[in-house]
């Protein structure tokens, strides 16, 4: 049996709370790593191993103020993995929330990039 995912986050890394029997999964914060493939590999690899046996619905929640180019390979794979359930038939939804015009617009590109649907909901930084 799988286990929830917790890593709190730092100045540069995002919180991360992955909950196996709900389908909750979220990604909170900022995400300036320098070395993205340490922190987000272990995270990919628990998605992946989650996407082989799923909660009856999946939520993925990215709210991020901001991250890097090397972290954004690191979510577009994310999504991709639970783009693969969905495109099975599974109940999937992206919730992308965005505070500013970058983030909304990287919100739609991906909407139109990949498979599951998003729904884009603006918030304020705290």
């Amino acid at each position: 049996m799988q286990s929830n995912l917790d890593i709190e986050g730092g100045v540069n890394t995002p919180t991360v709370k992955f909950n196996v029997n709900e389908g909750q999964l979220y990604i909170i914060g900022k995400s300036i790593i320098e070395n993205s493939m340490k922190f987000y590999t272990p995270i990919l690899e628990w998605v992946k191993q989650y996407c082989d046996n799923p909660a009856k619905k999946t939520e993925l929640h990215i709210k991020m103020e901001y991250f890097n180019t090397s972290t954004s390979k690191y979510i577009l794979s994310i999504i991709s993995e639970l783009g693969n359930i969905y495109n099975e038939g599974k109940n999937v939804e992206i919730f992308w929330y965005f505070a500013d015009e970058d983030m909304r617009e990287l919100g739609e590109d991906y909407d139109e990039m990949l498979d599951p649907p998003f729904k884009l909901l603006e918030y304020s930084y705290d």
